[in-house]
């Protein structure tokens, strides 16, 4: 007998109880449907589906990094899984704008039935956040105590262990381009920082258009090493941001960010690049989700409290707000320079650097 026996579309999808899942809770108590609420609990559903797929992405991607050794084609595999994961947020997204085909009254036709149910209540939403790296010292409001036994466990080993914002931080002070031998990086780099902020002096100085006022305002906003690039430049400004929980990332693993993001073209730093720059992407859609679905709650309830008890589109403005994970990565376009001010590499550093062959004779 062949191990690949024949099935039906219809069972391998498992459609019965899929499209048997839609209960609307008006029925049961009216006895009539309110229309609405069969769009409202299919993109419900729509949604958990697609946690549940982009969790099994970043386990994928967690698998990868918990190991001292991150193998170079797996941080190729990393990005191919994020980007998927940067695609489905996208979708998730554009769901909301179904969503507002529903009017604040169609909504109101069965609303009451939802009590005390609520998307706050979502596990796999949690499990994303916390793999990611948004552990409870970093929420706005806590969270466990809508779940269940089972759930709790789970979430409180996540809360308990590393996340991917920690496993990156391991990989990134591990970068063996740290130590380049005779090229003293941090050094060049300031010295790169302060012919560009120089120059940058220099022309607002020398300008015709602008008044003394706001030449002087300028300046002002300019900074100096001591500000702006001090959190690479200084380890104790940096340790003082980190204790004040306004930095995560380790001095360490923050100077290799930079140092991947500026010498990006070289092409041993293609993929760590493209890594580095799709946990941006991802944090900054998650961001763009909250702020969508929050202005989206603001539509269909103006200022009326959250089914869950919650304040509502006060709630989730503010989760928009302040739960971001990969600000740090953000923050690296901050210490940019520009190619032209980039300090040289030395020729051997350059070629471990890229795809370097010697023919021989």
């Amino acid at each position: 007998m062949s191990k690949y026996s024949s099935i039906h579309y219809q069972d391998y999808l498992d459609l019965e109880k899929i499209l048997s899942a839609q209960n609307p809770r008006s029925l049961e108590v009216e006895g009539k449907t309110a229309h609405d609420e069969m769009l409202f609990i299919i993109i419900h559903q729509v949604y958990e589906l697609w946690f549940k797929q982009i969790n099994h992405e970043l386990q994928d991607v967690y698998h990868h990094f918990q190991t001292d050794d991150v193998d170079e084609k797996n941080i190729n595999i990393s990005v191919h899984r994020l980007d998927r994961v940067i695609e489905i947020l996208k979708l998730l997204i554009q769901q909301v704008n179904i969503l507002e085909t529903m009017t604040p009254l169609d909504f109101l036709d069965f609303r009451n039935y939802l009590f005390p149910a609520s998307g706050f209540q979502s596990f796999q939403f949690r499990q994303m956040e916390v793999l990611l790296g948004l552990k409870q010292h970093k929420r706005h409001t806590a969270y466990m105590q809508v779940f269940n036994e089972e759930h709790k466990s789970i979430l409180a080993t996540l809360e308990s262990g590393k996340s991917l914002l920690d496993l990156v931080n391991d990989w990134l002070e591990r970068t063996p381009f740290l130590n380049f031998g005779e090229f003293d990086f941090l050094a060049q780099y300031k010295l790169a920082v302060e012919h560009m902020l120089a120059n940058e002096k220099k022309a607002i100085e020398s300008t015709e258009i602008l008044t003394p006022q706001f030449k002087e305002m300028r300046l002002k906003m300019l900074g100096d090493t001591d500000s702006y690039f001090a959190v690479v430049l200084d380890p104790e400004h940096h340790q003082k941001l980190k204790d004040e929980g306004k930095t995560s990332l380790s001095y360490k693993a923050m100077i290799a960010a930079l140092l991947i993001n500026l010498y990006r073209d070289e092409p041993v730093l293609h993929q760590p690049f493209k890594f580095l720059e799709a946990l941006t992407e991802i944090d900054q859609l998650i961001t763009s989700w909250r702020y969508r679905h929050a202005h989206m709650v603001l539509r269909m309830l103006g200022k009326k409290v959250g089914t869950g008890g919650s304040s509502g589109h006060e709630y989730l403005k503010k989760t928009a707000e302040k739960h971001s994970i990969f600000s740090d990565l953000y923050n690296i376009s901050t210490l940019l320079i520009p190619r032209s001010e980039l300090p040289d590499l030395p020729e051997s550093l350059k070629q471990s650097l890229g795809f370097h062959f010697s023919t021989l004779s």
